[in-house]
């Protein structure tokens, strides 16, 4: 037996979200710029640069940023 899944209504500032859009974030205190790689419920997935990824000590140029910590450029 399996459930259905139960839409969930998504915010219009989710909803107006797209790929290749460039959004601007905080992390570690420096402030990065990135490209939205992927969109998923919570967050987004975030293509920066091989820079700012040593810069926030992440070991890819792929992060995820919550929907609740970007704005958009």
């Amino acid at each position: 037996m399996s459930f259905q899944r139960q839409p969930k209504e998504v915010s219009p500032f989710v909803a107006a979200r797209k790929i290749d859009e460039k959004i601007s974030f905080t992390r570690n205190d420096h402030e990065v710029q990135g490209t939205i790689f992927k969109i998923l419920e919570q967050s987004v997935i975030v293509e920066i640069s091989t820079e700012d990824a040593k810069k926030i000590n992440v070991p890819s140029n792929l992060t995820v940023v919550s929907h609740k910590n970007y704005t958009v450029i």
